[in-house]
């Protein structure tokens, strides 16, 4: 990164989160956080308040599962949304060895990856706003303790862009960003346009989408390829279940910023919905109006977009449906401590 390049002031962070000890990690959230920074982080943590709180009921948990925990990063970016927010988007894995259990997820005693993107909002040098999602589901099929159905696409652990520049490219340029930023919102405007008035030819994916597309979809929906991988694994079963998404512009509050060929959109939920049919997540309809929180990130290649990092926090997904994953979950270990007691 340059010196003057403004993702520069979350590199501490990073760095401190490499070779991860307590002492480093607390000071390197201090200095970025402001006082009164509201964290929003995905379910079953909730929000939180400054840096302390970050620390102490997010990040020594995991360090304490992970004891030689490491973050890896794969794409950092910044850039203004249209209303002047300044954001700075992250996106990678923390990794380690298991070896304590963590939310009641058994450890594994192998190495694991928990992919994670993380949004932080800047005013006046410090961070005010934060908004990430962790990829527990990937973590529990890790220790295979994933209570729910088998995902449509395929789990893996998520690489970052194919250009390898996702961490060093060019000074940020308006015009290209400002273009790029302008071909996702399009795409996203005839998406919705499909089913409320008529069929799927209106989304005109092949106007936005890379024919080899990947989709990066959150554990529990997998990664797609292709933009018929990208309907069948993905978004007939999404649309199918929830047609009347895009309808309730009022309720949500999307930010999108651009870097380049990145672009990236976060929103605390930045979609809205009625789970009112069958085809998602193998679940029954519920008549629930439900919001999601889906932190993404997209790279655009020749017009097009070539790669779609998208995480959904689907655990709070399946609670506002009624259903605790982890609860379910707990019932894994439940049976194998049975099973531990009654060893000879």
């Amino acid at each position: 990164m340059q010196a003057n390049d403004p993702k520069t002031l979350i590199a501490p962070l990073r760095a401190a989160m490499v070779d991860f000890t307590e002492s480093g990690v607390r000071r390197a959230l201090g200095d970025l956080l402001a006082a009164d920074a509201v964290v929003h982080m995905c379910h079953p943590f909730g929000d939180l308040t400054g840096s302390d709180a970050l620390y102490d009921q997010i990040y020594a948990g995991l360090f304490h599962a992970l004891p030689d925990l490491e973050r890896r990063d794969w794409l950092v970016m910044a850039g203004d949304t249209d209303a002047g927010d300044h954001w700075i988007g992250c996106g990678g894995f923390y990794c380690g060895v298991f070896s304590r259990p963590w939310l009641h997820i058994r450890p594994t005693g192998h190495v694991v990856h928990l992919r994670f993107h993380e949004y932080y909002r800047v005013v006046d040098g410090k961070v005010v706003e934060v908004q990430a999602i962790w990829d527990i589901p990937e973590l529990m099929m890790q220790a295979r303790a994933w209570p729910m159905v088998p995902s449509l696409g395929r789990d893996w652990c998520v690489p970052g862009p194919a250009t390898q520049d996702g961490l060093s490219r060019p000074p940020r340029n308006a015009v290209q960003s400002a273009t790029s930023a302008a071909h996702i919102l399009a795409m996203l405007k005839d998406l919705q346009r499909h089913p409320k008035e008529g069929g799927v030819e209106l989304m005109n994916l092949p106007k936005y989408w890379h024919p080899k597309i990947n989709w990066y979809g959150p554990a529990g929906i997998g990664t797609a390829r292709g933009i018929d991988g990208f309907r069948h694994w993905h978004q007939i079963p999404f649309l199918a279940a929830m047609p009347d998404r895009g309808q309730y512009a009022d309720e949500i509050r999307p930010h999108f910023f651009a870097d380049n060929m990145f672009v990236a959109v976060t929103g605390w939920p930045d979609m809205v919905q009625t789970h009112s049919h069958a085809g998602w997540l193998g679940l029954p309809p519920t008549g629930k109006k439900i919001s999601l929180r889906s932190l993404d990130f997209w790279r655009l290649e020749g017009g097009l977009i070539r790669e779609n990092w998208v995480l959904v926090d689907l655990l709070d997904v399946y609670h506002q449906l009624g259903v605790d994953v982890l609860a379910r979950m707990r019932e894994f270990n439940k049976a194998d401590e049975t099973m531990k007691a009654s060893a000879p």
